[in-house]
């Protein structure tokens, strides 16, 4: 079984209606069981990623940070799988994220995990990782992104494991 990335792509997401669009296009390769982490600084745009796959899969309610409540689970309107968002934000290790019990309801959900880095991988074999890179000393601050505020980001995606091995990843030829 691949242990490294299996699949990469590298795009500049020049505003928040892009980075919206990009999540719904992640939305329409992803299915049940698959996780996804996301990472970058405050404000490179990962709740708004979260938002645009939260779109693509058709799911109930606004997708909105669950800084505070940690997890959130979006039920479909469709008939595709629930969206279990997390913001990992708040967690300082791997038995706080345990005891979150997100594998539980991973085989049947798309899991998306902000702030995920270091702490989410063993999750399942297989994950997809978008890493945001915005500017630094931009006139946008930390909240650019929330507030709408456009300025280019730069967005890595990685797949790891055998499902990912084949799938064409937005960006790519």
């Amino acid at each position: 079984m691949p242990v490294g990335p299996v699949a990469r792509s590298n795009l500049r997401v020049m505003t928040a209606a892009a980075m919206h669009d990009l999540g719904a296009a992640l939305a329409r390769l992803l299915r049940p069981g698959d996780v996804v982490v996301l990472s970058g600084d405050l404000g490179a745009g990962k709740t708004t990623l979260a938002q645009g796959i939260g779109v693509g899969l058709g799911v109930r309610g606004r997708v909105t940070s669950p800084t505070f409540v940690i997890a959130r689970v979006h039920p479909s309107r469709v008939g595709g799988p629930p969206l279990v968002h997390v913001d990992a934000y708040r967690l300082g290790s791997l038995a706080e994220v345990d005891d979150l019990d997100l594998d539980a309801s991973l085989a049947e959900s798309v899991t998306v995990v902000e702030w995920g880095e270091g702490l989410v991988e063993d999750l399942a074999p297989d994950r997809l990782e978008v890493h945001l890179v915005r500017p630094h000393g931009s006139a946008g601050g930390p909240d650019a992104a929330a507030t709408g505020e456009d300025e280019p980001r730069t967005v890595r995606v990685t797949g790891y494991g055998r499902r990912w091995a084949h799938v064409r990843l937005p960006g790519t030829r």
